[in-house]
């Protein structure tokens, strides 16, 4: 809660016209200062009344490419039962505020505003919560609350169509890959038994000790796994622009490019980021947290760190590494995952002139934004 100027004025006012009334017997003003102080309660009763309002929020849609629209329709619903509602009320989207009527809305009555939210910039845009004000007649006290749970839209990089993809180090008699549900070639881990699993593939010594039905799980080692990496260091995107890293914005949009390549041939993927992030809460997919990821202090010991990782695990045959132009002097580390990952792409983007390899079997590709790396990737004849 809090008291206007001249809400503090009136109450000084009062206080100082009391003081004199009563000290030297001024029935006038002491009958001022009491007017003056009751103006002031009953501000502060009339504001403090808190309206019973519903807020519900729709965002349509709630998952979006960089620059495609998208709105939020937002209901409010006064669910007292014997007062209107007089209110000044904000909606908070992202970094701006959205004006709300909310002039005499009576018992059981709600309504209705649409607006659009910004979809300019990627990132994670928290729409809410709905910041209602209620004020006096007089303009003596205001006081603020806060209502409904923020809903989050989810802007996600640009996706450049990729025709070409990896090949993978395998390679099947009858085509390219094979396509078996299941995988048949390798075993790669346990589960619990569901109807309609075939009885050959129960692992019978393992289902005797646990009790209970165990099933193995093979992979198929000839599709290509391809493992998506992503340099989110500071210290690779030097270059920024009101804040924003235009190098490192079109390496998000290249390493969704290749993620939606990869999902469409339905062939595994996973993404990794050299720093370490935050799970967002809501995070659906690779999509999502290529949305909510942001820039991470950082240096050469971080990608020396990601990199031992990614030699020790072996994710994939495949690894694209995206970063931009202050990575170029750490390609070395990358170059010496090549025992470990048959084939290597990297994607420096806002550079200045071609970046060398750095090592045998290395593919660079430069590239100013996303859709020119999406064409020089469609052109690569090796992987």
């Amino acid at each position: 809660m809090g008291i206007t100027a001249r809400g503090v004025g009136l109450l000084v006012a009062a206080v100082v016209l009391l003081g004199v009334g009563f000290r030297f017997a001024y029935p006038e003003l002491t009958v001022l200062g009491a007017a003056a102080a009751v103006a002031v309660a009953y501000a502060l009763v009339t504001a403090a009344w808190r309206p019973r309002l519903e807020v519900r929020r729709v965002a349509d849609p709630d998952r979006v490419a960089r620059g495609e629209p998208a709105a939020m329709t937002l209901t409010v619903r006064n669910a007292g039962r014997l007062r209107s509602a007089n209110l000044l009320a904000e909606d908070r989207c992202g970094g701006r505020l959205v004006p709300v009527p909310l002039l005499r809305l009576r018992p059981g009555r709600d309504t209705e505003v649409r607006y659009p939210v910004p979809t300019q910039r990627r990132g994670v845009v928290p729409v809410g919560p709905l910041r209602v004000t209620r004020r006096d007649p007089l303009g003596l006290v205001a006081l603020a609350r806060s209502y409904g749970e923020p809903v989050p839209v989810w802007v996600h990089p640009r996706i450049h169509p990729l025709r070409a993809v990896p090949t993978g180090a395998g390679r099947s008699l009858d085509g390219r890959t094979d396509s078996v549900p299941h995988g048949s070639i390798t075993f790669d881990s346990l589960r619990e038994y569901v109807v309609g699993d075939e009885l050959r593939r129960v692992h019978w010594r393992t289902s005797a000790r646990v009790g209970e039905l165990m099933v193995r799980e093979n992979v198929d080692t000839s599709l290509p796994r391809i493992v998506v990496v992503l340099d989110n260091r500071a210290a690779a995107h030097p270059q920024r622009v009101d804040g924003l890293a235009e190098s490192f914005e079109s390496a998000c949009e290249a390493a969704a490019s290749v993620l939606a390549a990869a999902v469409r041939e339905d062939l595994p993927v996973s993404l990794l980021l050299v720093a370490p992030a935050e799970d967002v809460a809501g995070a659906g997919g690779a999509l999502d947290r290529l949305a909510a990821v942001e820039l991470a202090e950082g240096g050469e010991d971080v990608l020396r760190t990601a990199m031992s990782r990614l030699r020790q695990e072996r994710l994939g045959d495949t690894l694209v590494f995206l970063t931009g132009p202050g990575g170029r002097a750490d390609l070395g580390h990358v170059g010496a995952l090549r025992g470990a990952y048959p084939s290597v792409l990297v994607g420096v983007f806002g550079g200045e002139g071609p970046t060398p390899a750095g090592g045998a079997g290395l593919l660079v590709v430069d590239a100013v934004d996303g859709a020119q790396f999406a064409a020089e990737w469609d052109g690569v004849r090796r992987w």
